[in-house]
C-alpha cells in the first residue's frame, strides 16, 4: 500500500498471481483500482468481479484511487444509472 500511494501506481507482472490476489482484495475494499495493460500498451480498467478471475494473460497496473466517490466516464451506459445519485 505504501509503495502504491507513494508512487501513484505499481506494475504487476502477468504471472504474479500472489500479488494479483492481494491487489484484487484491495480493489474489492475500494483502496486501489486495477488496470489491465494490453499488448499494445493501452489499459483497460478492471472491475473487482473481473479481477477475481486472475488473468495471467496480461500485466496489471495497481493505482491509488483518486477519490472514494469518483465515477469514470468509461462506464457502460447500463452501469451509469447505478452511480447516478453520486454524480455531481
Amino acid at each position: 500500500m505504501d509503495a502504491i500511494y507513494a508512487a501513484g501506481s505499481l506494475p504487476i507482472a502477468a504471472e504474479d498471481c500472489k500479488t494479483k490476489t492481494l491487489a484484487t482484495r484491495l480493489t474489492i475494499f475500494g483502496f486501489v483500482v486495477l488496470d489491465e495493460v494490453q499488448g499494445d500498451g493501452t489499459v483497460r480498467r478492471l472491475r473487482p468481479s473481473e479481477a477475481i478471475h486472475l488473468s495471467t494473460a496480461h500485466p496489471w497496473r495497481v493505482s491509488r484511487r483518486s477519490s472514494r466517490y469518483t465515477v469514470d466516464n468509461d462506464l457502460p451506459s447500463s452501469d451509469v444509472e447505478l452511480f447516478h445519485s453520486q454524480m455531481a
